[in-house]
Parts: structure tokens; sequence; C-alpha cells
């Protein structure tokens, strides 16, 4: 669909021409948070929003957004500079589906520590820590008679 035909559509009723105003909004407030973050810290976090005053940013991690937070001061400043608006800037975490599905790590031990934990599940009394060390026993093979 050519830009021009978009441009009419998004123009045609009052409410996309204020989802079209929203929309440039967000993105000039994205310029102008990319312009302020660190680069290393911009690449891993966005502008979420922006409501009465707040700038709203999601960072991918909590790593991110603690250090996002120590800077926020700045970035304020920074962000003010070009839209005086934003009073408040508040950086919340985000975690994007790629990083939520977590691998599994498939992780062996050695024949010494699977039979120090056979060991183990054999002297402890607590049914539930028996049951666990013999579950992880019996998933890494249990040992051979020596």
């Amino acid at each position: 669909m050519p830009l021009h035909t978009i441009g009419k559509l998004l123009s045609a009723t009052d409410e996309l021409k204020a989802l079209q105003a929203r929309t440039r909004q967000l993105l000039e407030l994205q310029t102008l948070y990319l312009g302020s973050a660190p680069r290393e810290l911009a690449s891993s976090s966005r502008v979420k929003g922006y409501r009465a005053g707040t700038l709203f940013v999601s960072a991918d991690n909590a790593a991110i957004a603690a250090k996002l937070k120590q800077l926020a001061p700045r970035l304020l400043a920074s962000v003010q500079k070009f839209e005086m608006q934003v009073t408040s800037i508040r950086i919340e975490v985000q975690v994007t589906g790629s990083q939520r599905t977590c691998k599994s790590i498939k992780t062996s031990l050695t024949p010494e520590a699977v039979e120090e934990f056979d060991a183990l599940s054999k002297r402890v009394t607590n049914l539930d820590l028996k049951s666990a060390l013999s579950n992880l026993v019996n998933r890494h093979g249990k040992p051979g008679p020596r």
C-alpha cells in the first residue's frame, strides 16, 4: 500500500488521527531517549509509554533496569532539554519473549559425586530430601559396585 494512501487512512477519523499523533510522540520520545542513554543500555531498553509527564522505559533485565535507575536523573535532564513536559522517568523490567524461554542445561556429575549422593540419600531421615537425592542419583545413573 503506498504511503500516501496510509497517510490518508490515518487521517480519516478522529480516533486514527489521535493514534497517529500518539505514535509520532512515542517515536520522538524514543529518539530522544536513544540520544540520551548510553548505547549499551539503550540497546537493551526502549520507551514503553508516556503518561501525565512520566516517561516509561522498559529494560530487558533487572541489571539494565538498575543501571538506568542510577542514571535516571541525568537521562531526565537530557530529555527535558527537548521535551520539557517530561517530569519523571519510570524504569520497568519487561523480559522479551526470547529471554523468557529457559534452555535446559545438561549437566553431568562425576561417578564419585553420584556415589556420594547415593550414600547420602541412604543416611538422611527427611523423606523429601531422601526422595530428591534418590531422583538425582537415578537421573545421573546409579553408581556401579567398586
